[in-house]
């Protein structure tokens, strides 16, 4: 077991630019931040949605396990239970 989150290495951090609000400027938030401040202005700029792991992280389905991962990017939707010839749930 992993007594760190392996997407913790600095080495797997990625960038994004968004636009300031007050002055236009671009900034770059980088994928474990949720905010940054404007360069030019000094406007705090915030992402449009807060970071989450399992979003980002190329590691997160193995911190995680496969059930807990899927069932966060929603894509562990119910299977459709099996009836019996009589109409009856098995």
């Amino acid at each position: 077991m992993t007594t760190k989150c392996p997407g913790q290495d600095f080495r797997n951090l990625r960038v994004s630019l968004h636009k300031c609000p007050n002055c236009g400027a671009e900034v770059e938030i980088f994928s474990d931040e949720t905010r940054a401040k404007c360069q030019k202005c000094g406007e705090r700029v915030y992402k449009e949605q807060v970071p989450s792991c399992i979003d980002w992280c190329a590691a997160a389905r193995q911190c995680l396990g496969e059930e807990r991962w899927q069932e966060l990017k929603g894509g562990n939707e119910p299977q459709p239970q099996e009836t019996k010839a009589d109409g009856g749930a098995r």
